[in-house]
Formats: C-alpha cells, sequence, structure tokens
C-alpha cells in the first residue's frame, strides 16, 4: 500500500490548524503525526553531532495558529513509523500547484547527483517516475537500480577464510578442533583453508539492505523489482554482523563500483542520514545540507563547462590563511575558486540562503562580506585583485533581482548572484556565469 505524504518547502511550515490549510506559508498536517513528527525531532535533537536537527526543524507556537514545526535548510525526507512521509524540498521553483512541486523535486534530485562521485559514477536516477512517487522511494529504487547493476557486471569474489571436518586434507590443520571433533574418526581432517567465493563483505552487507528495503518499501512494483535483484544475489548470505562487516569493507581500484552501495548501505542498515544524525525506532530520515548540495552543484557545473577550456575550478582550496605570522592561523577555504589560463581567478563562496529585496543589500550579511574581502586580499598581487563572488539561490522574491556589484575604495570588487537552480532562465543559470568568465577572462 502507497504511503502518505507531506510535501513541504523549506522555509514553510507544518501546523495542524486546519483554519491555515489553505495559508500561504504553511501546510496542514493532522494534530496525531504533527505530535509524532515533534517526537522525532525532539529524539534527533538528543544525538551527538556538529549538526542540532532543532537548527532547521523547529517545533514552536504561533500566536493565533498554535503549535507548529518550521523548516529550513535541510532536504530530504522524513518517514515516520506509521508510514507518513514528509517530504521536504528546496524553494528553488515559482508556483504552489501540484506540476511545481513535481519539477521542484527533479531538480533536488538533479543537484543531489552532484553531491556524491566516484569514478564517474553518480547517483543514478534516469527514467525514474518521480512525479507520484516519495522521496524514500525513489531513494529505495536507485539503491535497488545500483544493485542490479553491478550484479549485471559480475559480484567481485575474494578469498574468505573457512573452517570445515572434511573427509579429505586442505588448507590447514586446526590441531586443537582437530583433537576434539576427530579423535575416534582418522578418516577426517578440521582444516582451516581459503575459498574464492562472492560471499564477501560488501556482497553481504548489500542483500543485507536489498532484504531490508523489501520490507520499507511501499509498493508493490518495487517489491517485485527488489525480489528479481535478490536472485541476482542468490550465492551471497546476508549480513547479519553489520559493525564488522563494514569494518572488513575494501575499497580500492578494483572494487571502486561498489563505493556508492556502501555508503547508502549504511543509510538504510543504520537509519542514518548523510546528515550527523542517527534514526531511532520511530522515523527513518534522509536528509542533505542544503548548502553542501548547492556548492557541489555549481561546482560541478562549472567544472563540466570551464575545465575544457582550460581553466581549473578547485573545490574547498586552501592556499591561503587570514595570518601568517608567528604561525599560519584561520584557514581560507573558498568554497570554489576559478583559475584561468592567463593565471587570473575568480573567487566565489556558494550561500544557500534566503534573500529579499526588502532588506538592506538584500539581507547578505556582514560577515559574508568580511569574508569576500578577505578573499580579494589575501589572494590578490600589488598588480591585480581577483573578483570575488557570491553565490546565492534564485527564489519567488528575489526573481527580479538582477547582478549587484559592491565596491570598496581600494580596488575590491563583489559580484552578488542569483543562481537559478531550476535551469528556467529566471535568473542566472549556471552556463550564464560560465559564459561571463568566458567572456572577461
Amino acid at each position: 500500500m502507497a504511503r502518505k505524504t507531506l510535501t513541504i518547502q523549506e522555509y514553510e511550515t507544518i501546523t495542524s490548524n486546519v483554519r491555515f490549510e489553505k495559508e500561504e506559508g504553511y501546510r496542514y498536517l493532522d494534530q496525531e503525526h504533527l505530535q509524532k513528527l515533534e517526537q522525532f525531532i525532539l529524539e534527533y535533537s538528543e544525538t551527538e553531532g556538529d549538526t542540532d536537527v532543532l537548527q532547521f526543524l523547529k517545533p514552536g507556537f504561533h500566536r493565533n495558529v498554535g503549535k507548529v514545526i518550521s523548516v529550513s535548510n535541510y532536504v530530504g525526507v522524513v518517514q515516520l513509523q506509521d508510514g507518513l512521509s514528509v517530504e521536504i524540498l528546496p524553494k528553488v521553483l515559482m508556483g504552489e500547484d501540484d506540476n511545481a512541486y513535481s519539477q521542484t523535486k527533479q531538480v533536488f534530485l538533479r543537484m543531489l547527483k552532484h553531491m556524491r562521485e566516484y569514478d564517474g559514477r553518480t547517483l543514478n536516477f534516469a527514467n525514474l517516475k518521480t512525479s507520484n512517487t516519495d522521496l524514500y522511494e525513489i531513494f529505495i529504487s536507485m539503491f535497488v537500480r545500483e544493485a542490479r547493476e553491478l550484479a549485471k557486471r559480475g559480484l567481485k569474489s575474494a578469498y574468505l577464510e573457512e573452517e570445515d571436518n572434511l573427509s579429505f586434507f586442505k588448507g590447514k590443520l586446526s590441531v586443537n578442533e582437530h583433537i576434539k571433533k576427530n579423535l575416534a574418526h582418522n578418516e577426517r581432517f578440521y582444516v582451516r583453508y581459503d575459498e574464492y567465493k562472492v560471499n564477501r563483505p560488501e556482497n553481504r552487507l548489500i542483500k543485507a539492505t536489498l532484504l531490508k528495503l523489501l520490507s520499507l518499501s511501499g509498493t508493490f512494483e518495487m517489491q517485485k523489482e527488489i525480489r528479481q535483484v535478490l536472485a541476482m544475489y542468490d550465492m551471497v548470505e546476508p549480513s547479519h554482523h553489520y559493525q564488522r562487516d563494514f569494518a572488513q569493507v575494501s575499497i580500492d581500484r578494483s572494487t571502486r563500483q561498489y563505493e556508492l552501495l556502501i555508503d547508502w548501505a549504511k543509510v538504510f542498515l543504520f537509519n542514518k542520514s548523510f546528515s550527523t544524525f542517527t534514526g531511532t525506532t520511530t522515523a527513518r530520515a534522509l536528509l542533505f545540507p542544503m548548502e553542501k548540495v548547492f556548492e557541489a552543484y555549481v561546482a560541478k557545473e562549472m567544472k563540466k563547462h570551464l575545465t575544457p577550456e582550460g581553466c581549473i575550478v578547485s573545490v574547498q582550496e586552501q592556499s591561503y590563511w587570514l595570518f601568517d605570522e608567528p604561525t599560519k592561523k584561520f584557514a581560507l577555504r573558498p568554497d570554489i575558486v576559478v583559475t584561468m589560463e592567463n593565471g587570473r581567478k575568480i573567487i566565489m563562496d556558494t550561500k544557500w540562503k534566503r534573500l529579499s529585496p526588502d532588506k538592506n543589500n538584500y539581507g547578505i550579511s556582514q560577515a559574508d562580506l568580511y569574508q569576500m574581502y578577505a578573499y580579494a586580499k589575501k589572494y590578490g598581487t600589488d598588480n591585480d585583485t581577483p573578483a570575488v563572488w557570491l553565490l546565492y539561490p534564485l527564489s519567488p522574491v528575489t526573481v527580479n533581482l538582477q547582478n549587484t556589484v559592491l565596491k570598496s575604495n581600494d580596488g575590491v570588487t563583489v559580484h552578488v548572484f542569483f543562481v537559478d537552480c531550476s535551469e528556467l532562465k529566471n535568473g542566472f543559470r549556471i552556463v550564464d556565469l560560465c559564459n561571463s568568465i568566458r567572456e572577461n577572462r
């Protein structure tokens, strides 16, 4: 049976007050599920880590509305134990109809593909029916398809140590066990030997994940597909000791194709998210920090457009420090540095923040501008001050804003761009920014 899904966008508010069901900025959820979602938030907020779920899922109280939960910064899905899925989508498209939500989901998945890439392989959402499928089912489908492709290419085998009481000698005699079991059986040998088998830890973990997803999936079609893929792992035993098998995972050049699947196996088997949270028995979550998704999306798209033309696109570069004496302190680590063929640089920081034309400088923080000023000074020379760019996502309230240029009297120029992640030409697309780099190099 298909799960019930509540779809909400960043910066919206969930309420159980039916009078606000149609109000702009609110999404309605019945009181029972609102309480369960609040319980999930409080349980997750108690886990250790750098990020507290209360930073982006905030229970509160609005006058004349009642209890609410406000949403920001992280995007993904929370699945409560009774099957309700709460989809949190980024605020990247205009419109409130069902088609807009479907398009937004597709934009998010396209951006998410850039977060994790191993040897050219990325999250594969191609040809998935995303419009009427909740995000958790989409992630399940992604894993199942990757597991199928891996099996088609051939599962890797490894020499695994086996113990057995055989009628012939093989490997090494296990003396203590041999004496214990074969004192009256001279015809047998208790031995240890290596066997070349597909039953290696990586394959066991993938099969265990497939079995778990079989119970988690809410659609008959996906359950059928999982059973088909499980048949391809028939010679593999499922893992029963997750921690031990993950500790034995070996990813090298010959097994690089396993890396993405093993990362996702941890997510599903341990109820973990790609954030710092760990799940509980009451809910599962797949949550992604949008600032990281946005940064990865911009960087990868710029690499795609600029690298063939001789530009070098570096991510999280650490070439300079704010202070150099008596020792280097406070590393400067811009999100993206584009170095052109002539050596000129453009320093960029991506900020997943909601700006507004009603605020001074659209609400750009002083801290962000100080940071960009420091980049310009440290990356500059006596003869050249590099361009510095601040990149923010385009949103409905910034759709009519143009490139903003902030200048200081000592030669520092900060360009502020609003990036159209939906690629619908409502603002600057990544390709437009790359064209601007080409024209000014």
